[in-house]
């Protein structure tokens, strides 16, 4: 195999990596093999963690909900049922937001659904 001579191409590849590698400690930051590995994983952690990020939110969510439910007399999955029910349609993030920022709303929410 003929050797490479465009080194213009070869060395914007390589800056191109270290520059995502900025930040890193020690070797990582610029010993081109050793950064290469480690830019990988970080490109599939951030890939990964994107789509649990989601996940986690919705989690987030689930435990102010229950926790604001349970204050007002009930347990999530009965005032989910309840607002299925009755055709309230609230998502979970916004039911999370009333009950943390508005409780008095999200008690009157409860009140509707439950009776």
């Amino acid at each position: 195999m003929p050797r490479a001579k465009n080194n213009v191409a070869s060395r914007r590849r390589r800056k191109k990596m270290l520059r995502l590698a900025k930040g890193y400690w020690g070797a990582r930051k610029n010993v081109w093999t050793v950064a290469k590995h480690h830019i990988e994983k970080g490109l599939l952690h951030a890939y990964r963690d994107r789509k649990l990020k989601k996940r986690t939110y919705r989690q987030l969510w689930i435990v102010r909900i229950n926790a604001a439910a349970r204050l007002n007399g009930t347990t999530y999955s009965k005032l989910i049922h309840a607002m299925d029910e009755k055709g309230v349609a609230i998502n979970r993030k916004l039911l999370a937001n009333l009950a943390v920022e508005n409780p008095q709303a999200f008690a009157d929410v409860v009140k509707f659904v439950m009776n």
